[in-house]
């Protein structure tokens, strides 16, 4: 498994960056950049607690069950992928899962003189590293660019 790093500087607050983050209509708008053919982008369904379940999901209802490791709100969070969900079943204990399960998704935030940096990580398989790294790249600069073009 490869891990991923990306990081951007953003000018805006770190509580304005991770509320577009993670904010569903904002969510969506920058996930669009992992999946081209679905310009819509996903979704995130989550009780926002350590040990709790996250979904990470595409608009047909399919993606991953993930758990939060670690969250200090509005600085950093850790997600740890633990299976898929395909037609509403989610999938923890198959042999395809068990490849990568464990695979961490990291976002910390640091702020000085206006400026946040946002630093992003990802564990992910050969095959969807080019993907991964895609989405990131793109996505992080749509984080930028909805940050910075309204500006508190």
């Amino acid at each position: 498994m490869k891990t991923l790093q990306f990081s951007i500087d953003i000018q805006a607050p770190a509580q304005k960056v991770w509320d577009l983050l993670w904010n569903p209509s904002t969510y969506s708008k920058w996930t669009s950049s992992f999946n081209p053919e679905d310009p819509t982008g996903g979704s995130i369904q989550s009780d926002w607690q350590v040990g709790g379940k996250t979904l990470f999901l595409d608009n047909a209802g399919n993606g991953m069950v993930s758990t939060i490791k670690s969250l200090h709100e509005p600085y950093d969070v850790v997600f740890e992928h633990r299976g898929t969900v395909e037609n509403g079943e989610e999938d923890t204990t198959s042999e395809k899962v068990k490849d990568w399960a464990g695979a961490l998704e990291e976002y910390h935030l640091s702020e000085s003189g206006g400026v946040t940096t946002l630093h992003a990580s990802v564990q992910t398989e050969e095959e969807w590293v080019s993907m991964m790294t895609n989405g990131f790249n793109d996505g992080l600069e749509t984080v930028k660019k909805l940050a910075e073009e309204n500006i508190d």
